[in-house]
């Protein structure tokens, strides 16, 4: 069985830190690109960030490019997003997601697979 699962998120205040986990069960995750999206309340799902295979390429979006980093273990089957100088307006669920495209990685519609999500709460 295919599955990816989260884990990390909690509750932090603004200004704080998380890093927060995804590991891979039934497929390995160095063949795929992998990314993180978060869905806040009553928001569509959005893209965050995201690396290749090789870790040659990486992308983020405007609003988390210089506090959030994406990672990855391939050893170990592992993607990790850490996440500094958080903002209230990250309170979202976050899902970690495969896929092969480059081309659509800020698509996600085109991701096969996804985690359960794991819920991040950020005070003010």
């Amino acid at each position: 069985q295919v599955q990816l699962v989260e884990s990390g998120g909690a509750l932090v205040q603004a200004g704080g830190s998380l890093r927060l986990s995804c590991v891979g069960s039934g497929l390995a995750l160095r063949n795929y690109i992998v990314a993180w999206f978060r869905q806040g309340p009553g928001k569509e799902r959005e893209f965050m960030a995201a690396a290749n295979q090789w870790r040659s390429l990486s992308h983020y979006a405007d609003s988390v490019k210089g506090r959030f980093t994406l990672s990855r273990d391939n050893a170990k089957n592992m993607v990790y997003l850490e996440m500094n100088s958080l903002k209230p307006e990250a309170t979202a669920v976050y899902y970690c997601a495969a896929n092969a495209a480059w081309s659509a990685v800020r698509d996600a519609g085109t991701y096969p697979c996804w985690g359960q999500g794991t819920h991040v709460t950020v005070s003010s």
